[in-house]
């Protein structure tokens, strides 16, 4: 068993049911984030979704993490993240069946998104039906154009090396 809570300063927390902290995440997409304001997992607690005020959706994959959370090598990684509303997402669901992913949003749109991609297959409401197969056509809501972002680059932790730079008086120069 595991609880995760998000924060307003775009963090996710992992806690064991004891209360230990397990784990904390920084979404890395190099997308402004802003606040969590929604979370969920599938039904196993392999993927992660979390939802933000400036309307974005991160998927992270926690299934090698859940696995063996001692392991440093079994790290929680972010495969995507894409623009869902213009507005606060509040809130999101995954239906594994479908593979799809329910947003919805404060300015009142529940849409529909492919899981693994982040393809928008339209919103409740509209007049056409949803086609759940054809993810090839790249289409947007009317209120978003940012595609979504597959993140292939692993996190790096950088360090900070000493540069020495000495100051040596050269009378010649």
């Amino acid at each position: 068993p595991l609880l995760a809570s998000a924060h307003e300063s775009s963090c996710i927390r992992l806690w064991s049911i004891q209360g230990n902290l397990m784990k904390e995440l920084l979404p890395f997409a190099g997308r402004p984030s802003g606040p969590l304001t929604a979370l969920c997992t599938d039904t196993f607690t392999k993927i992660l979704l979390t939802g933000s005020k400036e309307g974005y959706i991160f998927r992270w994959n926690m299934a090698s993490f859940l696995e063996d959370s001692r392991n440093i090598k079994n790290a929680i990684k972010e495969e995507l993240c894409w623009r869902a509303h213009a507005a606060e997402v509040v809130d999101l669901f995954i239906e594994e069946e479908k593979n799809v992913v329910v947003t919805a949003s404060v300015d009142g749109s529940v849409r529909l998104w492919h899981a693994r991609t982040g393809y928008y297959f339209g919103f409740f409401g509209q007049a056409r039906k949803f086609d759940l197969t054809d993810t090839s056509r790249l289409i947007l809501p009317s209120d978003v154009s940012d595609f979504s972002a597959i993140i292939k680059e692993e996190r790096k932790h950088t360090e900070k090396k000493k540069i020495v730079y000495p100051l040596i008086l050269d009378r010649d120069k």
